[in-house]
């Protein structure tokens, strides 16, 4: 499975100290940070509780949620996508806050036929409006091993990462241009694995398999390392904690962010909505704050 998006090259070497993935936390088992929804029988934890397999079939799609809510920091996932034909399906990892006017920021892995590449569809909400997809070429098989996943959060900007690899931002223009930023509600992480069909792969022309099911997909490597609301830590309180302000390093795009962002904008993108005149004759006014 060979992706239009290749040649990474020095890239990651040259981005990898912007990660605030991990900070040396210990990974928490799955039963202790997480609840099974839709169909617990296909939410399957491994015996030590450090992986868990989700698991679509005919009979039921698969989803988990955090069982807290968190404000500011840095959250990921390691995955590894349903392999071989996956046309049709959906493998999701995101933060949300819920509601009508929910914030929420996605990762989507659209499946394939066998031999295509996945397409990576990102979204970003708030204050709920969203309708800013982005589509790209992963530069490797996400089937064939685990890859990480994350998502950089504070007060000035939030940045989406593939292995430390930034490829796209959403800065905080509030204060100039009026356009909400995700800064008032708390979110969950949630996982799912579900039935696109509708849209998912070749916007729909290629549905499900079912053959060749179950689809099953496996995480590992959650980190939630942000401000837990919870009790006496309220939003407010997040709101002036460090995970708001982590440093100068973590809250502007510099030198090697604009070059990874330039060369994902410049080799991978499928889609991006800001160049979608169609669909949006006016361009978004945060396009013209964001590479990608």
């Amino acid at each position: 499975m060979r992706s239009p998006c290749c040649g990474l090259g020095g890239l990651a070497v040259l981005v990898s100290c912007l990660s605030l993935l991990s900070g040396g936390l210990a990974q928490s088992t799955f039963s202790s940070v997480f609840n099974s929804y839709v169909s617990s029988n296909n939410v399957r934890p491994s015996s030590d509780g450090l992986q868990v397999q989700l698991q679509l079939d005919q009979l039921s799609a698969a989803a988990f949620g955090s069982k807290n809510t968190y404000f500011f920091g840095s959250y990921g996932m390691r995955m590894k996508l349903i392999p071989n034909d996956s046309a049709g399906t959906v493998t999701t990892f995101y933060l949300s806050s819920g509601g009508n006017y929910h914030d929420e920021f996605d990762f989507e892995f659209l499946g394939n036929s066998s031999g295509s590449p996945y397409l990576l569809h990102s979204n970003i909400f708030s204050n709920g409006t969203g309708g800013r997809e982005q589509q790209i070429y992963l530069w490797f098989d996400p089937t064939a091993d685990f890859h990480t996943y994350h998502f950089q959060w504070n007060q000035d900007i939030i940045i989406f990462y593939v292995d430390n690899t930034p490829i796209r931002t959403f800065k905080n223009i509030q204060a100039s241009t009026g356009l909400p930023y995700p800064n008032q509600q708390a979110m969950g992480m949630y996982g799912s694995v579900w039935d696109g069909s509708a849209w998912a792969t070749q916007g729909g022309r290629v549905k499900i398999n079912w053959n060749d099911a179950p689809f099953i997909a496996t995480y590992t490597g959650w980190t939630l390392n942000g401000c837990l609301v919870s009790g006496s830590s309220t939003v407010q309180t997040c709101q002036s904690s460090s995970y708001a302000t982590p440093g100068a390093n973590y809250q502007t795009v510099n030198q090697s962010t604009a070059y990874s962002l330039n060369w994902v904008k410049n080799n991978c993108v499928h889609y991006n909505y800001c160049d979608d005149t169609a669909r949006y004759p006016t361009k978004p006014v945060e396009c013209n704050y964001n590479i990608m």
